[in-house]
């Protein structure tokens, strides 16, 4: 294990600074993440209930919707549970190993997050323009390689370079003035600035935000020219029910994590920092299940027959 380049050669973790306030404000943020992370758990839980328990759901669509809800549930578990603990306790110190792992799970699972939405993308794209060739195209086999394909992807897309910086020696101050490890601060803590992982960094990021939003993008202006194609007003407003949630939280995610990550280590304020962090990777699990279940009539359906309503 790494250690930091300090006098006595003691310090073995960092302190996360998270949102310095009052007691009182600290008890009340941690009742409001709580209740935020108990839905974000309730909502993403019951779309896979749902699907896994309903026949007629088990198509690609439903599929990829199933194993997107269960990434977020583990995208917003791997930085919520250390905040609401550092929100009750005075000691925010978070260790190296904890730190890194925080690091690598909470890029990964981001990362398979832009791959998810991309192949999300594809399958409305095959649905509403080549209906016909649909069931013959994502196949059962398709479907299943393009899964395993954001999984994989996505849990390697960060590992050299983040096996690279819990290499590095870390001097002075140990404070990291965010809720979470986040690479920008923790190169700013590395003892010798390293333009080659700063740049290795910051073209992933670029890469794996740009390439998969390109992809939708492209998608959803074939989806649209197709839609506006369709005699039927009924149609159209069908096309667009079923695409529109999907772009919802496109926008969403993609208008926050821009923001922060094409370029890791800009001078970004810490309090912007927090804030547009905190909104794509508390937030927009939260309410993404919301957005699912409101705009999709089969799963309205099927959630209140799994509910009993």
């Amino acid at each position: 294990m790494r250690i930091f380049n300090t006098p006595n050669n003691s310090i073995t973790g960092f302190i996360l600074l998270g949102f310095p306030c009052p007691r009182e404000g600290q008890i009340l943020l941690f009742v409001l993440f709580s209740i935020a992370y108990f839905l974000t758990l309730m909502g993403n839980g019951s779309i896979i209930c749902v699907v896994c328990w309903d026949q007629r759901l088990r198509t690609p669509m439903y599929i990829l919707l199933t194993n997107f809800s269960f990434l977020e549930i583990w995208y917003v578990t791997s930085t919520v549970p250390k905040m609401l603990a550092n929100f009750l306790f005075e000691s925010k110190v978070i260790s190296f190993s904890e730190c890194f792992l925080q690091f690598y799970f909470f890029f990964s699972l981001g990362s398979t997050e832009c791959f998810f939405l991309a192949v999300m993308a594809f399958d409305r794209y095959l649905a509403i323009c080549r209906p016909l060739h649909y069931l013959t195209i994502m196949t059962g086999h398709l479907c299943t390689n393009l899964v395993v394909s954001c999984w994989v992807l996505g849990f390697l897309w960060f590992l050299i370079p983040i096996i690279i910086i819990s290499q590095m020696s870390f001097c002075g101050s140990r404070i990291i003035d965010h809720f979470l490890c986040d690479p920008g601060p923790l190169l700013a803590l590395a003892c010798t600035r390293v333009p080659a992982i700063e740049l290795t960094s910051s073209t992933l990021s670029s890469l794996v935000l740009f390439i998969p939003f390109l992809f939708i993008m492209g998608s959803y202006t074939l989806v649209l020219r197709a839609v506006l194609r369709v005699p039927s007003a009924v149609g159209q407003r069908k096309a667009f029910s079923t695409c529109g949630s999907h772009l919802a939280v496109v926008s969403l995610f993609y208008g926050s994590v821009m923001v922060m990550y094409v370029s890791p280590t800009s001078e970004h304020e810490a309090g912007v920092q927090k804030i547009v962090t905190l909104f794509y990777s508390v937030v927009t699990p939260l309410i993404n299940p919301v957005i699912y279940s409101l705009r999709n009539k089969d799963m309205k359906h099927a959630m209140k027959k799994f509910l009993g309503t």
